[in-house]
């Protein structure tokens, strides 16, 4: 991060690690804006997540960047939650740590599978014929991590906690105040 630039609070982790819940109950407390990169996308490109990634992943992952560097150009401190496959693009992972704290809310696979239920209106979910969520969650997890790890300047276990102490843990780690 660069002394001219705000100091934003990025929320990074797998589907169903709270990521939007936690943000809002973050951005309350801190009494900053919320941005969900996911939201941003749709309100951008005037289409939903599902018929972007049915017109082909890399077209949603451009619409995804410009989203990250839309959010983390914000003139004002905010606190943004980022779709789940935002940190696989190095410059995305790049803008996030120049521009915020990076939080990766972990969960295992289990809990993850929990969360999101049946996976409706998740395309990484719904696009692999009927494998069961949480092996397919156990999948991203393995191929992510390695890019949520270079993404992130704190990890917080979320298993087992509330949105509520999981956006306790946050505040408290990140130490922004």
């Amino acid at each position: 991060m660069n002394g001219t630039t705000p100091t934003h609070l990025v929320l990074v982790g797998l589907m169903g690690s709270g990521k939007s819940t936690v943000g809002r109950l973050c951005a309350t407390q801190l009494g900053r804006p919320f941005v969900d990169t996911d939201e941003l996308v749709e309100r951008m490109s005037g289409q939903t997540i599902a018929s972007l990634f049915a017109a082909g992943e890399p077209e949603f992952r451009a619409w995804e960047a410009r989203a990250v560097g839309a959010a983390v150009s914000e003139p004002e401190p905010h606190v943004i939650a980022c779709g789940g496959g935002a940190v696989l693009d190095p410059a995305n992972r790049a803008r996030l740590r120049e521009h915020g704290v990076v939080v990766w809310l972990q969960a295992t696979p289990e809990s993850l599978a929990e969360r999101v239920g049946s996976g409706s209106g998740r395309p990484l979910l719904a696009a692999d014929g009927g494998t069961a969520p949480v092996v397919r969650l156990r999948e991203l997890s393995e191929s992510r991590r390695n890019s949520y790890d270079a993404a992130a300047t704190i990890v917080i276990e979320t298993d087992g906690l509330t949105p509520e102490d999981v956006a306790t843990a946050v505040l408290r780690a990140a130490r922004i105040t």
